[in-house]
């Protein structure tokens, strides 16, 4: 019988959705709640830990010897194994050639007019005040930087940065908070 209330009232139905991130003004999916975020530059940027996964066919052992059966272990289906990053793979996010300085600061003059019109007005003022600190940020690390944009490749939509910690493995990928619209499914 609590079950059967808790699903009358929502709360069960709403304990079973997940959050998709969108670019707002692309409509690109970026990013979901499967993957945590940490604040930083006073909450402008996200920054999300991605890891080297290793995608391709999977090996299937049917019990036979091929040594004992006369045949050669390399026979068969030809494993096709490839190494991608959790984050740009799910997203399908598209890689773009790195910016030099003042391509980067074009790019942002544009992104802040596009995504401040876009925001609500308390939003966009905290946007725009908190931005100017990220920006400086992102430039200390632009050599280091990889670019992304959504599937669309949308001109004018976000980047998603990624560059390596000192000494990781590991990408860790930054967001444009402001940027990113929640999406339940």
């Amino acid at each position: 019988m609590l079950l059967y209330q808790d699903l009358l009232t929502g709360s069960l139905a709403d304990a079973n959705y997940c959050l998709v991130l969108i670019d707002v003004i692309a409509g690109d999916e970026l990013l979901s709640d499967s993957f945590p975020y940490k604040e930083i530059e006073n909450g402008v940027l996200w920054e999300v830990e991605g890891k080297w996964v290793v995608q391709g066919a999977l090996e299937v052992n049917i019990g036979a010897n091929p040594s004992a059966e006369g045949g050669d272990e390399d026979e068969g289906v030809d494993d096709q194994t490839v190494k991608v990053v959790d984050i740009v793979d799910t997203f399908r996010l598209q890689e773009q050639p790195a910016f030099d300085k003042k391509q980067f600061v074009t790019f942002m003059k544009r992104y802040i007019k596009n995504l401040s019109a876009k925001l609500e007005p308390e939003k966009a003022e905290e946007f725009k005040k908190g931005i100017e600190s990220a920006t400086k940020f992102l430039l200390g690390k632009l050599k280091d930087l990889q670019f992304f944009v959504g599937e669309s490749m949308h001109d004018d939509g976000s980047l998603v940065f990624a560059y390596y910690k000192d000494g990781a493995t590991d990408p860790t990928f930054l967001y444009f908070a402001h940027g990113l619209k929640e999406i339940k499914c």
